[in-house]
């Protein structure tokens, strides 16, 4: 995971913060690993601060935890990312419906393929500058500067880019009972 710039700060408290959730939800560190398909030795390092996760690893913690992605990286004020793609949470929403609000920025000739997030998702993404084909799975749409696209987030999508550098504001709608 680049964290904007890696630093052991950012690391310990992600760390700290993804143990924090663990622990309030009465889930161990077995249970965890397991249910997101990650070793538990790199979890806990992931806790120690010590770990060097992916956004796709990021994300299948937050499902398993039953919480948004949002919730697990709103304490950092860094961007998160790999492969060409950067991710920073604008602000995280308290309401009914549950809305999370992200920057996202990607290189040319970038592929990202996302896994499905909790039941009833929905996904919202808006370009600012570039261009960018993104949707579900076999539906998607090439989008430029002003174009916005809505689609289910619980079923994979992607996000490509071809010869340009593409930014977007992604908001992500969790129903109640999709984290339930």
């Amino acid at each position: 995971m680049k964290v904007g710039t890696v630093n052991q700060s950012t690391l310990n408290i992600l760390g700290r913060h993804l143990q924090k959730l663990r622990q309030d939800k009465g889930v161990s560190l077995s249970q965890l690993a397991a249910g997101a398909g990650i070793a538990k030795s790199n979890l806990s390092r992931l806790e120690q601060g010590v770990g060097n996760p992916t956004l796709d690893t990021i994300w299948r913690l937050a499902k398993q935890l039953d919480v948004p992605f949002g919730e697990l990286v709103q304490p950092l004020s860094a961007s998160v990312g790999e492969n060409g793609v950067e991710v920073r949470l604008i602000e995280q929403g308290k309401g009914e419906p549950n809305v999370d609000a992200y920057w996202m920025s990607i290189a040319p000739h970038t592929l990202r393929e996302a896994e499905s997030h909790a039941t009833g998702t929905r996904e919202c993404i808006t370009v600012i500058s570039g261009a960018i084909e993104v949707g579900n799975l076999g539906k998607t749409a090439r989008l430029t500067p002003g174009q916005t696209l809505s689609f289910n987030a619980d079923q994979p999508h992607i996000y490509s880019t071809q010869t340009q550098w593409a930014t977007c504001l992604i908001s992500i709608v969790y129903h109640k009972e999709a984290m339930s």
